[in-house]
């Protein structure tokens, strides 16, 4: 039985990989952490300020807002471009508004879910 790890830098963020193989070589286990996991912290926090800047009192949410919010998660990953569409070329993404102050619910915004 074999193990290795293995840790590069990639334009999507570190990337750590894990693996064990049995006596013939073969994988038995692998365990990968993205850059994505690494940055999850950040892209929540991003998210939050995007929408906290976007979502205005009163006014709706449109799909404009929409997309200026995912652009706060896109930045960090050139893959979710692609890999959050769907089939038909499109990212569900659901926006919920709450008061500041008691937390209740105000508004809720689906695209695509």
């Amino acid at each position: 039985m074999g193990e290795g790890i293995g840790i590069v830098e990639a334009p999507r963020g570190t990337l750590t990989h894990h693996y064990k193989t049995d006596d013939r070589g073969i994988i038995t286990e692998a365990n990968l952490i993205v850059g994505t996991t690494n940055n999850h912290a950040c892209i929540s926090m991003s998210i939050k300020k995007a929408a906290e800047g976007f979502v205005r009192k009163g006014q709706d949410i449109t799909e404009g807002t929409l997309n200026r919010i995912e652009m706060a998660f896109r930045a960090y990953d050139p893959c979710f471009g692609c890999a959050t569409h769907s089939l038909l070329g499109r990212m569900p993404l659901e926006v919920v508004v709450h008061d500041a102050g008691s937390g209740d619910v105000l508004q809720t915004v689906r695209r695509y879910c």
